[in-house]
């Protein structure tokens, strides 16, 4: 990291404290689930065995615990994650934004209670390399959540396979596509975790995936009824939120749990997507 870029992070995690401090003072917001969205996306995967027809993946990205985001907002979240009595979780990272130290214990202790049936995995996000990806890496091991970073996990049912595989962060230039595409068996459809969500662009073009999922961009946190977000940015200016079909490959961007420095949202709620995947079979 450069030194202006040391010099911007000290500097945004000097607002994130006060304003971590202010809303102290006048009291933490309560955690309400009407304030966080359920999505439901149906998915259709070409190949995919009629043994994991229904198969159910919930998503969450950009929890930036410490921010909006406070202990007791995740605690919540986790409970509506777990209700969903999903196969499996899906996490595209940025679990913190500007402060590590202060929220490490509260991260842990949530993630922790994630309850799917079968797994969860997780990518790396921007934040998490500027604060301390391997902090984050020791967290993810603790909890049971298998980092697919440049990674493939695969998920076997009798003879059928399904792989969940993922990119480091784009952003940073810590994504090794081509270690995934190496690593990624020959049977079974495939979904591709992927913290930014541009990346479709590259992705989509391997004709391997049929799915990736991405965070990044918060949705632009400002969506103007039919219109979308005017607010993109590097690595979400194609696909700032919700669905895309990108060639042969869906791309859906999630618009995440927390905020970036300003703490608003408008017409763009906090989001949790429940992925039903569908047999072409079936």
């Amino acid at each position: 990291m450069t030194e202006k870029n040391l010099k911007n992070l000290r500097f945004r995690r000097r607002i994130q404290q006060e304003m971590t401090r202010w809303r102290g003072i006048m009291g933490n917001p309560e955690f309400n689930s009407e304030d966080f969205q359920l999505e439901r996306v149906e998915v259709t995967i070409p190949d995919l065995d009629p043994v994991f027809h229904d198969y159910s993946i919930v998503n969450i990205s950009d929890i930036h615990l410490g921010q909006w985001i406070t202990p007791q907002h995740l605690e919540g979240v986790v409970d509506m994650v777990n209700d969903q009595k999903p196969d499996a979780v899906a996490i595209t990272g940025d679990f913190v934004s500007y402060t590590l130290d202060d929220v490490t214990d509260d991260l842990e202790a949530s993630l922790k209670r994630l309850k799917p049936r079968e797994v969860s995995v997780a990518v790396l996000g921007n934040h998490d390399h500027w604060l301390g990806a391997e902090r984050i890496r020791e967290i993810l091991k603790r909890c049971k959540i298998v980092d697919v970073s440049n990674d493939v996990h695969t998920l076997k049912r009798g003879k059928a396979q399904l792989n969940m595989a993922g990119v480091d962060s784009v952003m940073l230039n810590k994504h090794r596509l081509d270690l995934v595409m190496e690593k990624l068996p020959e049977e079974g459809p495939a979904i591709l975790l992927a913290h930014e969500p541009d990346f479709a662009d590259v992705s989509s073009t391997t004709g391997r995936f049929s799915l990736q999922i991405s965070g990044h961009s918060h949705g632009g946190q400002f969506i103007i009824p039919g219109l979308g977000t005017f607010i993109r940015g590097p690595h979400f200016f194609k696909y700032p939120h919700g669905k895309y079909q990108v060639g042969d490959m869906m791309q859906y961007t999630n618009r995440g749990l927390g905020t970036n420095i300003f703490w608003f949202r408008i017409n763009c709620d906090p989001e949790i997507t429940v992925f039903k995947l569908k047999s072409p079979d079936l």
